[in-house]
């Protein structure tokens, strides 16, 4: 945690808004004060946590930053009991919902994290995840505030640290400024090669994306855009 006596300008920039909001059901507050604590990655010294050791099976690891409402997070893990699932989201309500989600589908490959997912990425251990998604960050759509997104170059510098080779990465978003910077950036980076080979290869999404509720809200200014990337060593 950042100390409150800590010069604001050595402070990591906020990639998400606030983390409160609706009044939580008895249920999910329940299962946040419950579950939650079973289930957060305890992350500790930068570098040393192999997410491995998180999951009884010995299965690739997947990564989901800001997950929403969890739809996508409990179905992929659903679908793939063999595969460790962490999920990262700061908004309590999204987690209350994934919390519902695990425990409704005795899910026993999923791990959470509800803070700052740079955080989480810089306590795992050098190539020990198989796949991450980030499926439509916050776009931070003014130009004053896009400093302010997830899709940075030290950001991507951190992500692939941890990534094994060959490990995939989708990227949606349905902003288009962001889809073009992000795009950019992941590029110019130089250790992430994008698989497209036609159009409709991102302008359609993967056959295996689960759709979710900010999706059907049709909230950006384009339709969604889907970038999948292989990681280069």
């Amino acid at each position: 945690m950042t100390s409150p006596t800590q010069d604001p300008s050595t402070r990591p920039i906020r990639t998400f808004g606030r983390k409160g909001g609706r009044p939580l059901s008895g249920r999910q507050q329940e299962l946040i004060d419950s579950l939650l604590p079973r289930l957060t990655v305890p992350v500790g010294t930068p570098g040393l946590l192999d997410p491995h050791t998180l999951f009884s099976t010995p299965g690739p690891v997947c990564l989901e930053i800001g997950f929403g409402g969890g739809e996508h997070l409990i179905e992929q893990a659903r679908r793939a009991p063999e595969t460790g699932f962490i999920g990262c989201e700061p908004f309590i309500e999204g987690m209350a919902k994934a919390l519902v989600g695990v425990e409704d589908n005795s899910l026993a490959n999923v791990r959470l994290w509800m803070e700052d997912a740079r955080t989480l990425i810089d306590s795992l251990t050098d190539a020990s995840v198989d796949q991450v998604f980030i499926l439509f960050p916050d776009p931070w759509p003014k130009k004053r505030q896009q400093k302010r997104r997830l899709v940075q170059p030290g950001f991507l510098q951190s992500l692939h640290r941890i990534l094994s080779p060959g490990a995939r990465v989708r990227f949606a978003t349905d902003v288009a400024s962001y889809a073009d910077e992000a795009l950019g950036r992941f590029l110019a980076h130089g250790g992430f090669e994008w698989q497209a080979e036609r159009a409709s290869d991102w302008r359609s999404a993967p056959a295996d994306h689960v759709p979710t509720r900010y999706e059907a809200k049709q909230l950006g200014d384009c339709k969604p855009v889907w970038f999948d990337f292989r990681v280069q060593p």
